[in-house]
């Protein structure tokens, strides 16, 4: 079974102003003349670390890590304004642009896999391949099913502890409940519900429990950045319209696509890559028989690294 691979020091890090009073953190890593690969993390609000860099074979490729708008360290923290789908495909381009790369691989997870969907859409001649793992269609159903009514069933004693903080009366939407108060003046309201968001996520997030992955959801500027983007984008339909992504496949039938998904992924269940699978037949699905949703699990990080290791090959 495959792991990751070892440590690596970035070889560059920046902010690019993207406008509109954002300022986005990107860094590179690998190797300069390698294969372009943008890493596209989750959430949204998610953020990336040091440890994304390990998913790819840091002598064939040129490894590029941004944080997306108000999370991780991208500046202004946290913040709403000016923050949709369209603006990161925008920012992603940006990036692109600046660094001179004509084409490059999309490795995306959760809502990384939508991100990375949306832009080859909009972008397909600027896109040699997929690697997507955990898909999130940001369909009604799918937010529905981990918001208000479907993994409530899964993790019963989990959904207590996130329903705890807001009142009996306003929990027929827990979305647009939780959205207020994220979205409040009242910093005490605030944090209460950021924490109860995404430490729900973090438990709910592997097939084993997980203490560790559970600490950083609970980190409060972790929580903060992923509850609030996460509920401005859930409330307003990650700015897409009703079922985007599966009614437009036309765009991705020249790219090559790679998908992984646990079987037991409670965040965003594996109907959604056997739908994507449908709608691009040529995609190459992966089911990891003993995993959650987490890129962090022993299988998913296995298929995942035997995914860059295929493209490395293939894009060479």
């Amino acid at each position: 079974m495959r792991t990751l691979y070892p440590e690596i020091q970035s070889n560059q890090e920046f902010y690019l102003d993207v406008g509109q009073g954002h300022r986005i953190y990107v860094e590179e890593s690998g190797n300069p003349a390698g294969i372009p690969v943008l890493f596209i993390h989750g959430g949204p609000g998610g953020g990336c670390s040091p440890t994304h860099r390990r998913f790819f074979n840091p002598e064939k490729y040129r490894i590029i890590l941004f944080d997306q708008r108000g999370c991780g360290r991208s500046t202004p923290h946290a913040s709403l304004d000016h923050n949709t789908t369209q603006a990161l495909v925008s920012d992603m381009e940006q990036i692109r642009r600046h660094l001179g790369i004509e084409r490059w691989l999309l490795f995306g997870g959760s809502w990384g896999s939508t991100l990375s969907l949306v832009y080859a859409q909009t972008h397909p001649q600027h896109v040699c391949g997929l690697i997507l793992r955990g898909i999130f269609l940001c369909r009604e159903r799918d937010i529905r099913w981990f918001y208000q009514d479907g993994a409530s069933f899964i993790f019963p004693d989990f959904w207590q502890d996130y329903i705890e903080a807001i009142p009996e009366e306003e929990r027929h939407n827990l979305l647009a409940a939780f959205y207020r108060r994220l979205t409040s003046e009242n910093e005490l309201s605030r944090m209460a519900a950021a924490k109860a968001w995404s430490v729900w996520e973090g438990r709910c997030s592997t097939l084993d429990p997980n203490p560790e992955i559970v600490e950083h959801f609970a980190d409060p500027h972790f929580a903060l950045a992923m509850a609030r983007i996460e509920a401005h984008y859930f409330i307003n339909a990650a700015f897409l319209t009703p079922n985007q992504i599966l009614e437009n496949p036309k765009s991705l039938r020249d790219i090559p696509i790679t998908i992984v998904h646990g079987r037991y992924d409670m965040v965003c269940p594996i109907e959604q890559a056997l739908a994507l699978q449908k709608a691009a037949p040529h995609a190459e699905l992966h089911i990891v028989r003993d995993a959650g949703h987490s890129a962090f699990e022993p299988g998913i990080i296995d298929n995942l690294i035997h995914a860059t290791d295929y493209f490395a090959r293939s894009l060479a």
